[in-house]
């Protein structure tokens, strides 16, 4: 049995003729006249009987129809999920991003992406950079989302790995104590000096905000009184709500530091932003949805 048959017999009892199916199918009516009896053949029962009024199925040939009707069904919307993926309207992905992105950025690109692409599915891993790097690299994840603080170098050193795409600048901004409300805006570089001041770890594999914020110091001769180096980004920010230290961070969009109790300030003169990049394997951007989702986070597919 094939399904050209079963596409033939079910325009035959839809139509209730053989020439009125035959012309709907661009066939002659002797081919699928023949086409039908040897589908009768084959099943070793009649399913039309031939009246005056056309032709009508048997009940073996309305038993055929009502199987054949939820096959044709569900080939037919195998073919439309293929042309989805195909589409890169369908899929999945992994986006592994630094903690940062995932404040507002991560969000914002969620909803306008499954505004025309509802049926890909992001899933989200927060990791710090250099184990989104890794989780890229084991094929874990499809996508890396981090901050650097020197683009050109990182895609200098990487592009033979990587894909990589310019997310935009990160600016840095003050993240103060509550009880710093009264702090100006913008706030002197300079009121840092002969503070305590929190500091994410540096790691050699991904330069980004202690980087930054040592050269801001060393460019305009700041000194802290102390550096308390922390594990990650998120963890400082309960030391600089605790008053125990103010801090120096990356605010993507000037607003993603105001779900914590942390007075933002903007600096003066302002530190050199650090750099958004996405990163995919070599090659991997065959895959349409994961090329549709880049076209959106490059600006070359809608906003």
């Amino acid at each position: 049995m094939e399904l050209r048959q079963l596409r033939y017999f079910a325009a035959a009892v839809e139509a209730g003729s053989l020439t009125a199916a035959a012309t709907r199918l661009h066939l002659s009516q002797p081919s699928l006249s023949a086409a039908i009896q040897r589908l009768e053949t084959e099943l070793g029962v009649p399913l039309l009987v031939r009246t005056p009024r056309g032709i009508e199925p048997t009940s073996a040939g309305r038993y055929l129809l009502t199987t054949s009707s939820r096959i044709l069904g569900d080939l037919d919307d195998v073919a439309a999920a293929f042309r989805r993926f195909g589409s890169g309207t369908s899929g999945s992905l992994t986006l592994a991003a630094v903690p940062v992105l995932m404040w507002r950025r991560i969000p914002r690109l969620l909803s306008e992406h499954a505004a025309d692409a509802p049926d890909v599915e992001i899933r989200l891993i927060d990791p710090p950079p250099w184990t989104a790097i890794d989780l890229l690299q084991d094929r874990k994840a499809d996508l890396a989302a981090i901050n650097v603080a020197d683009a050109e170098d990182f895609v200098r050193r990487h592009h033979d790995a990587f894909e990589i795409v310019d997310w935009g600048e990160i600016p840095l901004v003050a993240a103060l104590p509550p009880s710093c409300r009264d702090a100006p805006d913008p706030l002197p570089l300079r009121a840092f000096d002969g503070r305590t001041v929190v500091l994410p770890q540096r790691t050699t594999a991904v330069p980004s905000l202690p980087e930054a914020i040592e050269q801001a110091f060393r460019t305009h001769d700041i000194a802290p009184a102390t550096m308390r180096i922390t594990e990650t980004i998120q963890t400082s920010v309960p030391l600089i709500e605790a008053g125990l230290a103010w801090g120096i961070l990356p605010d993507p969009d000037f607003e993603s530091l105001t779900r914590f109790e942390l007075v933002v300030r903007r600096l003066y003169p302002a530190p050199a932003p650090l750099s958004a990049l996405v990163l995919t394997r070599q090659g991997a951007a065959a895959d349409p949805a994961l090329a549709r989702l880049l076209r959106r986070i490059s600006g070359a597919d809608g906003p």
